[in-house]
């Protein structure tokens, strides 16, 4: 087998998606810090007319960060990845170089259109899969490409085993395919009726059955996008960035296969009390509870990897990163699953303790460890120091605090709305107005917007240090072993 030091990587189609991730992530957390400082003064959704209104950027804030930044870190991170774990470069096959590259400009093109049909009011209005139908068909284009991508690389690799990293891509791959495909089947009215505007469509289902098919597509969206991805990533870095072996390979087989059979059952947690069928309702419960097994299993097996080497936290702010995602992925998928209990839902469904849950999830487990992939790669990609350690520590603090107020003041916020909503007098008549619970969460919006201000500036921060890096840092005669070099 050839030597792994003689295999000249490129790196051409990482970088391309490295920037990409922190171009949308900055679009997509400057629109998220507009929309909680709205939530808490709503005077600022005249600052624009129609086009700043909460309901005209939330889309733009879900899909930049979910579609735009998260995906952009994957792409970034499987052209990465996959070449050095397979051991084979991309310029050893015209075919998939092209292929790689017509991904990225076929991906980058999309996103944009998505920004600007979405600030336009150009939308399904289905959440997590706003975007319309010509859009929807450049999406499952790029994403038969990464799919091409990822089996062609596997088919000419020199590694023979598939490490757990390429398992977790594959499976996200291939769900994201079978769900993106069934949720967004909608047809064109313009080319059924001959009237309206071309961009506008229905979906083919309706009613109950249109909340059955999104929300298995939507919560498996958090389980193919906002997950096994991201367990791709923490299992190839992890090691990498420590020197540590992973801490149990037949642990993270099991889990991964617990994830493939359960997480699919798991979406009808979002219509307990609905019109559906009980039986999906309770089925969606009781899959969330036993979630918690397979998630456990694969954030305890990231954090025993660094079984007796917990010092390296002190001077590495990569590793604190990484560790840190391990137990927000913790914490988020204990969350989750308690929020699914019936008695629980009944609670906290509607509150603001749901998106307390989701961004503990996608602040501190996703974009923490998509960050800590990009400081990894970024001096082995352009062969150059990390530009400013201090710089790196600095962000880590902030952003943690960031998070912490987000999520806390969102708890708290969620059961008092909950509980306010759930209030009755002796004769069974509501204690309180609906306007009653929105002025008693005005502190915890204003908590929430300070603490997302943090995680933006934390954002630019990191920006900052990966420009300087790529442009200023100091050169590397030769690549680190592990530990990322920084000044």
């Amino acid at each position: 087998m050839q030597n792994d030091a003689k295999i000249e990587y490129d790196y051409s189609v990482a970088k391309a998606f490295t920037f990409a991730t922190i171009l949308f992530g900055i679009i997509g957390m400057i629109v998220g810090c507009i929309l909680a400082f709205q939530l808490a003064y709503p005077e600022l959704n005249n600052m624009a007319g129609q086009y700043a209104t909460f309901s005209r950027l939330r889309p733009i804030h879900t899909n930049g960060v979910a579609f735009g930044f998260t995906l952009s870190g994957i792409f970034a991170t499987w052209y990465y990845v996959g070449q050095r774990v397979l051991k084979v470069s991309l310029k050893e096959s015209p075919f998939l170089m092209a292929i790689a590259k017509l991904h990225f400009v076929l991906y980058f093109i999309t996103i944009l259109l998505a920004v600007v049909t979405l600030f336009a009011g150009i939308t399904t209005s289905k959440e997590y899969a706003e975007l319309e139908w010509p859009l929807d068909i450049l999406v499952v284009i790029w994403w038969v490409l990464w799919g091409i991508s990822i089996f062609g690389l596997i088919g000419i690799r020199r590694e023979r085993t598939l490490y757990i990293s390429i398992w977790y891509y594959i499976a996200s791959f291939l769900a994201i395919a079978m769900l993106y495909l069934f949720n967004n089947m909608e047809v064109p009215t313009y080319f059924v009726s001959g009237y309206g505007s071309i961009w506008h469509s229905v979906s083919m289902y309706a009613g109950s059955n249109d909340a059955l098919v999104e929300w298995w597509y939507g919560h498996n969206a958090v389980a193919f996008v906002f997950t096994t991805p991201i367990i791709a990533m923490i299992y190839y870095f992890l090691p990498k960035e420590s020197g540590q072996h992973v801490y149990s390979y037949k642990l993270s087989i099991l889990a991964f296969w617990g994830l493939m059979f359960i997480y699919l059952w798991a979406g009808g947690h979002h219509l307990i009390y609905s019109t559906v069928p009980d039986w999906i309702q309770t089925l969606g419960s009781v899959m969330s509870v036993v979630l918690i097994l397979p998630s456990w299993g694969s954030a305890i097996n990231m954090l025993l990897t660094m079984k007796g080497q917990w010092q390296q936290l002190q001077t590495n702010p990569i590793i604190k990163f990484m560790v840190l995602a391990s137990t927000f992925y913790m914490l988020s998928t204990i969350e989750g699953p308690i929020q699914a209990i019936k008695s629980v839902n009944a609670i906290s469904h509607f509150t603001n303790w749901v998106p307390g849950h989701v961004h503990d999830g996608t602040l501190g487990w996703v974009a923490f460890m998509i960050m800590a992939a990009l400081f990894h790669m970024v001096p082995r990609m352009f062969k150059r120091e990390i530009y400013s350690k201090s710089l790196m520590a600095t962000q880590f603090w902030l952003q943690t605090v960031g998070i912490i107020l987000y999520f806390t003041s969102m708890w708290i916020a969620g059961i008092t709305q909950g509980m306010m909503w759930r209030a009755y007098d002796q004769y069974g008549s509501l204690i309180y107005s609906f306007i009653d619970a929105v002025n008693v969460l005005h502190p915890y919006y204003t908590i929430r917007a300070v603490g997302g201000l943090f995680y933006l500036i934390g954002f630019l921060m990191f920006a900052y240090n990966i420009y300087k890096t790529a442009t200023a840092g100091r050169i590397l005669d030769k690549e680190p072993a592990n530990a990322t070099p920084a000044a």
